[in-house]
């Protein structure tokens, strides 16, 4: 039986993009914004966050300002929550639902 994923309200899921719906606004690329966008990613990425970081956690940084076009201090200066539901949306995007 397969297990249903339920969506949070704050998640829209694409097949290239997902948009998260921040709980508070932060400023990326000098312009306010509510919500964050993450494209899908490619092995080109992948790959790109890998070579230019030193530890795991500024692989991720890396990668997340690439798919969604800011900088990693736009990203550093996100809340906690806020950063944890882009990795939710980023997680949603890349799994294959279908397995």
């Amino acid at each position: 039986m397969a297990q249903v994923i339920k969506t949070p309200s704050w998640l829209t899921v694409g097949t290239e993009f997902v948009t998260v719906r921040l709980t508070k606004p932060i400023e990326a690329n000098g312009v306010k914004v509510d919500t964050m966008k993450l494209r899908a990613p490619t092995v080109r990425d992948i790959r790109s966050a890998q070579a230019g970081a030193e530890d795991e956690e500024q692989r991720e940084l890396g990668l997340f300002a690439s798919l969604s076009e800011v900088s990693v201090k736009d990203l550093e200066g996100m809340a906690l929550k806020d950063y944890t539901r882009l990795q939710t949306g980023y997680f949603r995007l890349v799994q294959d639902d279908e397995l």
